[in-house]
């Protein structure tokens, strides 16, 4: 599919208070193929996502040491996680550290999965995501490991409030930039805009 179809596409099932905020764009070199071309998404004419630019405000994570050490990163634990760890030690570790070691098995996790979602962004990715978000269901999409499947989703027009806001656990375990994307269509739904945000 041309781009130009592809984008018409994309942005139709944009919510109806993003259309005129949010830009995809992809360019391509068609006589230097060794060239990566650009792709970013723009909301308000900043650009805040683009796929070869790591230089942006919204943070991108070079080592798992920089995501275990962020301060503003919130990892829920569960019960059963730390029951995991309890049975594994056989009952020999104390009470107080089994949440430590079960949040830091989980950031561990987190973080290569976090690395591997970002390494895997490239130009001649984001058609192909975008083509794979267009033939998907929706919920497909939002339980993607893949970054700009949820972005695609978080902004589609078929996601409303009532899913968003259950879905606000899950986030704290998403990349910053699928977090801005959340909470840009929350903020839509905050405004008041439109009824069908």
């Amino acid at each position: 599919m041309a781009w130009s179809k592809m984008k018409q596409s994309l942005e139709s099932f944009l919510s109806p208070a993003l259309y005129d905020r949010v830009e995809y764009s992809a360019t391509s070199y068609r006589y230097l193929p060794d060239k990566a071309g650009r792709s970013y998404i723009k909301v308000d004419k900043k650009y805040v996502f683009n796929m070869n630019d790591t230089t942006t405000s919204i943070r991108w994570y070079q080592t798992e040491q920089e995501i275990k050490n962020d301060p503003e990163l919130q990892i829920p634990i569960s019960s059963e996680e730390i029951e995991k760890v309890r049975k594994d030690s056989k009952g020999t570790i104390p009470e107080d550290r089994l949440i430590v070691i079960a949040r830091s098995r989980k950031i561990s996790e987190y973080a290569k999965e976090i690395l591997s979602a970002q390494s895997a962004l490239s130009k001649s990715n984001f058609e192909v995501e975008a083509n794979r978000f267009l033939t998907n269901s929706i919920e497909e999409s939002l339980e993607s490991k893949d970054i700009l499947m949820n972005i695609f989703a978080l902004v589609d027009r078929r996601v409303g409030k009532k899913r968003l806001l259950n879905m606000a656990e899950k986030m704290k375990l998403k990349h910053p930039i699928v977090l801005y994307f959340y909470e840009l269509r929350l903020s839509a739904f905050d405004n008041g805009t439109n009824s069908k945000l």
